[in-house]
């Protein structure tokens, strides 16, 4: 679902935004959150909790998108716990999170630094993304009657516990969670919105086509009253054809032997409403309503509206786009940067995302460190031919920049050309002689062909042009080239360990 809303979804990210990234994790929690680095936490507890219906879990991954794309979590403890974390948010690809540790941070929600106006933007914006990206239109409303009933009655935790007396008091700003059913009425006026102002469901259950009643849905959980859900659902399947058709005939509509109807469309989403049709027996008058709808139109005018309210959105995002494209050479250099550390951590495919933003702009003043930095994205996923293209146009283009040579001869360590990365890397450092980046990665290259005599001598070159580089001196050569600094790093990890060990025991681990 998370794959399928961020690749067909119609949303902007900021300059200063990274690609979603998502995972799940085993917290029971009715949650998913969203952090400042756009990774996306999904808790199992929120797929049990909606019973694996994708429309719904759409809705709530595309709410929680929105908080990543408006920036809203970039605040307060979540920002603490994005610079305590650092780039650790990006190892997830390589398994390397600790998602229990990472979703403990949840116990201070991220929503608590969320106000209220922005719970029901992040709604409004992952209704767009998920209807955008082909869901129903339904998954929002239906998903906000299944969390009412879960925070009610279902859970166990005072964290996510929803007294139902509350929902009618006033809430300032600045609560938690709006009140699931106030969102839930929300969500219900965007789908109608979305169906040119012709699907309501009345009283939680009544589906209705410009006010008359068409069907009401009934429970189909054993265990609860889910008799909303399917309602919203069933409207979500008619809002959509509303929206995607621009007459009755393009609906397909035929009245079938039981009283239903066939329609086209989405199989998926249409399968929310056939069998309630057929059950009802209503599929004439569904056909008669339609018709009549689309009548009505040109009198009232809801369908220009609706066209002119999304061309109005599309230009907002055209705007957006532009302003990316736009982006000054500051923020040019960042997004490369943090396309960098996706390949630093095997992420070819988010990196090369966030270097086609970088091609797109307009103020890019280093288009040949560009090159190999989009060239090392292309060797972590193993295609040479690009690779090698990319890698040899930066150093072409950019022969006196020491990094050029540095990159192309990454791009060939991880490609396995050893001789080829180490001629490269001997070149950066006949290029500039003061910078470590040279002797870092000569010494590297050394070490893995087995001359350890070589490696140590780089290590040591290194270590004169910049001390700071000792931590990037592995253990072995380091207690040759510095004892004090080896049994120095020796001490503190000792310390480390001994804290480690000293807060497991206190937490009772």
């Amino acid at each position: 679902v998370m794959q399928w809303l961020v690749r067909d979804g119609d949303y902007v990210l900021r300059v200063n935004s990274l690609p979603f990234v998502w995972a799940v994790n085993d917290s029971p929690i009715f949650n998913a959150a969203c952090y400042p680095t756009d990774y996306v936490s999904i808790n199992r507890g929120l797929i049990r909790g909606l019973n694996g219906s994708e429309d719904e879990l759409a809705a709530v991954l595309g709410h929680e998108m929105t908080h990543g794309i408006r920036q809203h979590s970039a605040h307060n403890y979540a920002k603490a716990a994005a610079q305590y974390y650092g780039l650790s948010f990006l190892n997830m690809d390589a398994g390397l999170m600790d998602w229990n540790k990472l979703n403990a941070l949840a116990g201070y929600s991220i929503a608590k630094n969320i106000t209220l106006p922005t719970e029901y933007e992040a709604d409004e914006g992952g209704f767009h993304i998920m209807t955008s990206a082909g869901f129903n239109p339904g998954g929002g409303a239906a998903a906000m009657a299944r969390m009412g009933y879960y925070l009610t009655y279902v859970t166990k935790d005072l964290r996510e516990y929803q007294n139902p007396k509350d929902k009618d008091l006033p809430q300032d700003d600045f609560s938690d969670h709006p009140a699931t059913e106030r969102r839930e009425a929300k969500l219900a006026e965007m789908l109608t919105a979305y169906s040119a102002g012709h699907v309501t469901v009345a009283d939680r259950r009544t589906v209705c086509i410009d006010g008359t009643p068409l069907l009401t849905a009934t429970q189909t959980d054993e265990d609860y009253d889910n008799s909303p859900e399917n309602a919203y659902l069933a409207a979500g399947a008619l809002a959509r054809a509303f929206h995607d058709y621009d007459t009755a005939a393009d609906w397909g509509l035929a009245l079938t032997r039981g009283g239903g109807v066939s329609m086209r469309g989405d199989s998926r989403i249409n399968a929310a409403l056939l069998p309630l049709v057929e059950k009802a027996k209503v599929g004439a008058q569904l056909i008669a309503l339609v018709g009549d709808a689309y009548v009505g139109e040109t009198a009232s005018g809801a369908r220009e509206r609706l066209r002119s309210t999304e061309q109005a959105r599309a230009a907002e995002r055209e705007a957006e786009r532009a302003a990316v494209e736009a982006a000054d050479v500051k923020a040019i250099d960042k997004i490369r940067e943090n396309s960098d550390a996706y390949s630093d951590y095997g992420d070819g495919t988010r990196a090369l995302m966030l270097m086609a933003r970088v091609f797109g702009a307009a103020h890019d003043d280093k288009p040949a460190l560009s090159y190999v930095i989009r060239a090392r994205a292309y060797a972590v996923l193993g295609d040479a031919g690009r690779a090698h293209a990319d890698a040899d146009r930066g150093v072409a283009d950019a022969p006196t920049d020491v990094l050029t040579w540095v990159n192309r001869a990454d791009v060939r360590r991880m490609l396995g050309e050893r001789d080829g990365a180490l001629a490269d890397a001997l070149k950066a450092i006949e290029v500039d002689a003061k910078s470590p980046f040279g002797y870092l990665i000569t010494a590297e290259i050394y070490d893995e062909m087995g001359n350890g005599d070589a490696a140590e001598d780089y290590y040591k070159k290194l270590y004169a042009v910049e001390p700071k580089a000792v931590a990037r001196i592995p253990d072995s050569y380091l207690e040759k080239i510095d004892a004090r600094a080896y049994k120095e790093r020796k001490k503190a990890e000792k310390k480390a360990r001994e804290a480690e060990e000293e807060q497991k025991k206190e937490s009772g681990m």
